[in-house]
């Protein structure tokens, strides 16, 4: 109740945290920034498809980000249409990868080998790395009607062009854990998924079992993508936000083992890494060499203010989202600092993606 007692719904509760620590706001990154998961078209651009390279340019260089990846190539004429508007337009600062044509997969038993030959002409266009979303494993389907799984062997022409052409793979496989669980009072993501119920992967059949019905479960698309980097060593994957298990760092560090040619970015997931601080430190630390820069986010320096605080300073408690004034997109939680030494920061700021991303 409020104090003049009507009743609070849940939607109107916007608590104000009453702790008191350090602020150390980080508008400017300690060494030049590659933001390696970048979005710049429909529908994860917000309007920067309507707006142009000089903008970018100056968006960028106000915030310290040297070089962007532009993840919204697709194919065809409309990857011709994202370089020439943005590639060709800032050369050496932003990168756009192709994409696939999942919806075609249905109608074609040869979709890898036509992905395959779609790459080579996407990179021969200019494309500088490719994109797989989640549609890979959740979505996509084959002409029987199955999900394609992220190891299914059909698409090995299509992994090893991509190694061929000396491009890497940015590959989503899977959402975090709550959305593989029952939409209740227990899920920690309830409010997220009530407002994006599309996002919600339940139910999920049993292990194993792709003749019944149901999506695959969280482990199991995890075990395909260990699978899937590990069958092809001579392709560069990155396994987009923290290998798509930042809630399971040890799973995560087990892929890095095996597969030397596994990578990771920390694009929109550092409301998770942020929660687990020390864990996440010691991940970052550990895997200095493997680990990029990322946002998933539109280009914008409140955002990317918010992820250089959260890789150097050690304040803690602190909202994990650009308006700290709106309730948290992802948890009711906040995030501490990890305060990442200089020449870590450096890699993975920096260096890790210059070698990777040819720009």
């Amino acid at each position: 109740m409020t104090a003049s007692g009507e009743r609070l719904a849940l939607e109107d509760f916007r608590p104000r945290q009453m702790l008191r620590r350090p602020d150390h706001r980080v508008p400017w990154p300690r060494v030049p920034v590659i933001d390696a998961h970048n979005h710049l078209g429909v529908p994860f651009g917000g309007d920067w498809s309507g707006r142009t390279a000089a903008q970018l340019s100056r968006v960028m260089d106000a915030a310290g980000v040297e070089r962007l990846v532009d993840l919204d190539g697709g194919w065809g004429d409309g990857l011709r249409l994202e370089l020439d508007r943005w590639q060709a337009a800032l050369p050496g600062r932003v990168a756009v990868f192709a994409g696939l044509d999942y919806a075609r997969w249905p109608d074609d038993p040869g979709f890898g080998e036509t992905e395959a030959a779609r790459l080579r002409d996407g990179v021969a266009a200019g494309a500088r790395g490719l994109k797989v979303w989640k549609h890979l494993g959740l979505r996509a389907r084959d002409p029987s009607g199955q999900l394609v799984a992220p190891d299914d062997e059909r698409l090995d022409p299509l992994w090893a062009a991509a190694g061929e052409l000396g491009v890497p793979v940015t590959i989503h496989v899977a959402d975090p854990i709550a959305f593989f669980e029952p939409l209740d009072a227990r899920n920690e993501r309830w409010e997220e998924l009530r407002g994006h119920p599309e996002w919600h992967a339940w139910p999920t059949r049993p292990p194993g079992r792709p003749d019944l019905p149901g999506v695959p479960p969280f482990d199991e698309l995890i075990d395909g993508l260990e699978a899937l980097v590990i069958r092809h060593p001579g392709t560069v994957f990155i396994g987009a936000h923290v290998g798509c298990a930042a809630e399971d760092l040890a799973r995560v560090s087990r892929i890095l083992e095996r597969a030397p040619n596994f990578h990771v970015d920390i694009a929109a997931r550092i409301g998770e890494l942020g929660r687990q601080p020390y864990a996440a430190k010691a991940f970052i630390e550990r895997w200095a060499d493997r680990v990029l820069f990322g946002t998933d986010m539109a280009p914008d320096p409140a955002w990317w203010t918010v992820y250089y605080r959260f890789l150097e300073s050690l304040d803690e408690s602190f909202p994990y989202d650009a308006d700290p004034d709106e309730p948290p997109s992802q948890g009711r939680w906040r995030i501490s600092g990890l305060g990442l030494a200089e020449d870590v920061l450096r890699r993975v700021y920096h260096g890790n993606a210059e070698r990777l991303i040819r720009f």
